[in-house]
């Protein structure tokens, strides 16, 4: 039943909207089904209206993972919050080390760290990706040089994480522990009786 005039300007009162549209479109549900309407998720909230979503777990791990060396945090959080849809970060350790002001030895440590832990791999150079059960940008991911579109014309292909990461458990040349923090049910484990080495395990 369609909302009167009044009822929706007062529902827009009620959500603090200047004005509300209301299309009337019918949808037919099955007997004993109901349905809500509520806004879409956004990004509109965050700090220059991207996000990442991040496992808790691999935070926690990264922490004291890092504990002795901190500068591995600092470049993680730089190529997280550099990521395209899908996880993906164009940038060469030139660049990382330019914007955050050391030299390219220092980051190209970092980027080694990083991929022997499974957390990064190297995709092409200048072209790396953040493992996705660790830390995934979503939203229209579009196509890398070369590389046809799967979707409309003039859209981007949506990224699913568990897509991503059963390509990556295909990809014969994922590196083995970039494989191993993908896997279902992975583990991330440090050793407390040691000098903090952890590894992801399935």
């Amino acid at each position: 039943m369609p909302l009167s005039t009044a009822e929706q300007q007062q529902l827009a009162t009620k959500i603090n909207e200047p004005a509300l549209q209301v299309r009337h479109t019918t949808l037919e549900l099955p007997a004993g089904h109901a349905a809500q309407v509520f806004p879409i998720g956004s990004s509109t909230g965050f700090i220059g209206e991207a996000f990442s979503m991040d496992s808790l777990e691999f935070m926690r791990w990264a922490a004291v993972r890092y504990d002795e060396d901190r500068f591995v945090l600092v470049v993680l959080f730089t190529l997280m919050g550099s990521q395209k849809p899908g996880g993906l970060i164009e940038a060469t350790h030139e660049e990382v080390a330019a914007d955050l002001g050391y030299s390219r030895p220092h980051i190209s440590r970092v980027f080694n760290v990083l991929e022997a832990d499974g957390a990064l791999r190297k995709v092409q150079r200048g072209v790396y990706q953040l493992n996705p059960a660790a830390s995934l940008r979503v939203g229209l991911r579009e196509p890398r040089k070369g590389e046809k579109k799967r979707s409309k014309p003039g859209m981007g292909d949506r990224v699913e994480q568990l897509d991503l990461l059963r390509e990556i458990m295909e990809d014969p040349d994922a590196p083995e522990a970039f494989r191993a923090m993908a896997a279902p049910g992975a583990k991330l484990q440090v050793r407390k009786e040691s000098d903090g080495e952890g590894k992801a395990t399935s």
